[in-house]
């Protein structure tokens, strides 16, 4: 694999080849510079996104962040520009499952085997309230060992979601995957569809085709509301069984994980991967993932310019900039207050604003600057620096040139990508 140190971003990645593209998002392979492990990196343009679909990838960033499973993608950490997010993740060697049965359905054994360690991470998910929700053989992807990696929680949800009847409501999936109650659009349960499109994927490597598959659209659904699919004469009995109870079109009497764990078929040499009950917490922020704001990025970026990441109101103003420092906000106000001590002749005056704010009024009203303070943990804060008027040679001058310099010590702070 060919790198180049041109294409290196924020000095930490060497980007090689482009591994697949999409409408909002490309992913290459790239390598690490500390130490030269490969990792894929997604690369997300934001003025493709909506309001919704940052609000999805906000939420991904979160659930992917705590999720620690041997069959789920990692997700190493999120790194941001004005015009697009990357984010770095495990480099699964082996691509697509979909690739692999496009040459051939598999044995029943193997299917078993890869159902297993799907299974396994839905059950992990599941029992953290978290729902995948677009569940198909183009999200699931293959090691060099040959074992399967569950990825793209971008339509994922939470148990935070959930309605008071105690349901899921908005529309999503995959056509040929989608659960028969999403059709009927009145509300479902996140586990029961994931079963449910874990069973379209089992019946796909095994069989070699879809069970429900039609050139035209309204057929295939028709299809899928009603339940109707054959199985192919190769199937063993029990898994033919197992599959009608996988794809049941009613979700009260379709199985459950826990159900599937204990069906013959599928226990067949399975092992169930033990995690530590205090691995992950995610039912506990279920509340905090409803309300991603643009510090669940901004953590993973410390000392980097966040600009226009999440900023939708297109301000006029032009000179902005967003910081992470590793300080409170009191902390960084006082070195913000030595800097404009040692400005010759008080050509700068300083006024407190609100609780972690100052205004910084230079040349006799030729510019101000105004610094808001946010902060995030006991030594964790976002500082934002605007030019609210006057010349920007003024706010280049103090902001950029000495006070950014003394609340961003240098080696904390990054070059962005392009």
């Amino acid at each position: 694999m060919a790198f180049t140190s041109e294409n290196a971003l924020f000095n930490k990645y060497e980007l090689g080849k482009l591994l697949g593209c999409g409408a909002f998002a490309k992913v290459y392979h790239a390598r690490d510079l500390r130490d030269g492990q490969s990792v894929a990196i997604k690369v997300i343009n934001k003025k493709r996104l909506s309001i919704n679909l940052m609000g999805n990838i906000k939420r991904e960033i979160s659930i992917m962040n705590r999720l620690n499973h041997l069959h789920i993608v990692k997700l190493y950490e999120v790194l941001a520009t004005k015009t697009k997010i990357y984010f770095v993740m495990e480099f699964v060697k082996g691509g697509e499952l979909f690739a692999k049965v496009a040459k051939g359905r598999f044995s029943e054994d193997l299917s078993r085997i890869y159902f297993q360690q799907l299974i396994s991470a839905l059950s992990y998910c599941h029992s953290r309230g978290v729902y995948h929700r677009d569940l198909k053989l183009e999200n699931l992807l293959l090691d060099e060992n040959g074992d399967l990696k569950v990825t793209d929680f971008g339509l994922c949800a939470v148990t935070g979601q959930i309605h008071p009847d105690g349901l899921l409501h908005t529309l999503c999936g995959t056509p040929a995957y989608v659960a028969p109650e999403i059709l009927a659009k009145k509300g479902y349960n996140g586990a029961k569809i994931d079963v449910w499109s874990s069973g379209v994927i089992l019946f796909v490597i095994t069989a070699g085709y879809l069970p429900f598959n039609d050139p035209n659209l309204m057929n295939m659904y028709r299809k899928i509301y009603k339940g109707e699919f054959r199985c192919p004469k190769w199937m063993s009995s029990d898994l033919i069984r197992f599959l009608s109870r996988v794809l049941d079109t009613n979700p009260m009497t379709r199985i459950t994980i826990n159900e599937i764990k204990s069906d013959p078929w599928f226990k067949k040499g399975y092992k169930e991967i033990k995690y530590s009950p205090i691995d992950d917490n995610i039912k506990e922020e279920d509340k905090k993932l409803l309300d991603l704001n643009a510090f669940d990025i901004i953590s993973f970026s410390s000392g980097l310019d966040l600009l226009g990441l999440f900023d939708d109101s297109h301000s006029a103003v032009r000179d902005v900039e967003r910081l992470t420092v590793t300080e409170r906000p009191d902390k960084v106000i006082e070195k913000v207050e030595d800097v404009v001590k040692g400005e010759k002749k008080n050509i700068v005056r300083l006024r407190r604003k609100k609780e972690f704010g100052v205004e910084l009024e230079g040349q006799n009203g030729k510019f101000i600057i105004g610094l808001e303070f946010y902060r995030l943990g006991d030594n964790l804060a976002v500082v934002e620096a605007k030019r609210i008027s006057g010349n920007a040679i003024g706010f280049t001058e103090l902001w950029k040139k000495k006070i950014r310099p003394v609340i961003l010590p240098q080696k904390e702070q990054q070059v962005p990508g392009n």
